[in-house]
């Protein structure tokens, strides 16, 4: 047994989770998302998709941790929001805002996107109307043009939800990702939110 493995083997899981981060910015900026959705494409807008993604994401591995009592799948999710935290640092360097005050303006957003994400949980297993209504809800957008969002988009994370529980787990842990495609829901399939 090679006595750095366990050094090799860190790495491979922040690798991973970077990887994972990877495919949830790229699905994030996906242009069709703002077009189809009626998302703004404006930082709220696109912070909304990204925690909408990473929920979908940590959703999955929450689930592969109480299914398998696995704790790969909760390193694995720890790294992915650490990675978020680190993005969300950058982003902020590049708006300008100081260094003195990045460590209070990502805690803030690191409280923010949590009290979000634990809403998405709540939402999602409440049901469908809940989810559209907790999404709209987080949308930089007012009444009918959010109520629309938050119903496209709850269904679309259904989707994403649905697909990622296909995954394997040893895929995710290799940072492999495969989101749905975000085009294409019909109006019978909205009627069902």
């Amino acid at each position: 047994m090679n006595p750095l493995n366990p050094l090799f083997a860190r790495r491979r899981k922040h690798t991973s989770a970077a990887k994972l981060y990877g495919a949830i910015v790229a699905q994030t900026r996906l242009p069709l998302l703002y077009q189809e959705f009626g998302v703004p494409d404006t930082l709220e807008g696109r912070f909304v998709l990204l925690s909408l993604h990473l929920f979908a994401v940590l959703h999955r591995l929450k689930t592969e941790g109480t299914v398998a009592h696995d704790l790969d799948a909760g390193n694995l999710a720890r790294k992915l929001v650490d990675r978020f935290s680190e993005d969300m640092e950058t982003v902020l360097r590049e708006l300008g805002v100081s260094d003195l005050k990045i460590p209070k303006k990502v805690r803030g957003l690191a409280a923010s996107s949590g009290a979000w994400l634990q809403a998405y949980e709540e939402a999602f297993a409440a049901g469908d109307g809940a989810l559209a209504t907790t999404i709209a809800a987080a949308l930089p957008l007012e009444g009918e043009p959010a109520e629309a969002a938050g119903g496209r988009l709850a269904h679309y994370l259904k989707r994403v939800v649905r697909r990622l529980e296909a995954e394997a787990f040893a895929a995710l842990k290799a940072g492999e990702l495969i989101f749905p495609e975000a085009s294409g829901i019909s109006a019978q399939e909205l009627g069902d939110i």
